[in-house]
């Protein structure tokens, strides 16, 4: 159990920081997502190429490089589920092959809460949907259902998931504190919006 505990987290990580946005953009010939909008590497900035395709394969992949290693070694017990999982996060917000400048983390947190619960990620989704229809901004929507997650978790009886989500919510927030500063000044973009 201490090789699995060393292992999850590496495994983890390496997962996690596979950089699907900028693979599947290079690939279709589109250059590098990072010379456009935010400089990210997840869906939301492929969005701004204009593909919708490759933004949703982007969405997908993201997640389940979360799902898969959380997945995997949940199967050795809770703590060797959250350590991978909690990796693959790691991994995609800090990638080591793009010197540790990768995404916001979002769609690989709910990769993560898929695998190893999924009764919250669905919590996850209705509280990101909830705000997306009422107040029409992605971070926003992201940054609620980041805060309801550890709650739910623990009312779920998930207290050792908790603990991890509520460190990976705090990173996310961390990731996200230039969208926080325009939706305090009411100039974060909206969904849906043109330009």
């Amino acid at each position: 159990m201490q090789l699995v505990s060393i292992l999850a987290p590496i495994i983890g990580y390496l997962c996690g920081s596979i950089p699907f946005g900028l693979l599947l953009t290079r690939a279709a010939g589109l250059g590098d997502v990072r010379s456009i909008g935010s400089g990210n590497i997840g869906a939301t900035n492929v969005l701004r190429t204009g593909n919708k395709g490759l933004a949703a394969a982007t969405l997908v992949l993201d997640a389940l490089k979360g799902t898969i290693p959380a997945l995997v070694f949940a199967r050795y017990g809770t703590e060797a589920g959250a350590l991978a999982g909690a990796g693959a996060f790691i991994g995609h917000i800090f990638p080591v092959w793009l010197g540790f400048k990768g995404g916001k983390g979002v769609a690989t947190y709910l990769g993560v809460l898929i695998g190893l619960a999924w009764q919250v990620a669905l919590i996850f989704a209705a509280v990101w949907l909830a705000m997306a229809v009422l107040f029409r901004y992605s971070s926003l929507a992201a940054l609620v259902a980041c805060v309801v997650v550890p709650v739910a978790l623990f009312f779920f009886g998930h207290a050792q998931y908790a603990l991890a989500f509520a460190l990976m919510s705090a990173l996310i927030f961390y990731k996200h504190r230039a969208n926080i500063e325009r939706l305090r000044a009411g100039t974060e973009g909206r969904i849906g919006a043109k330009g």
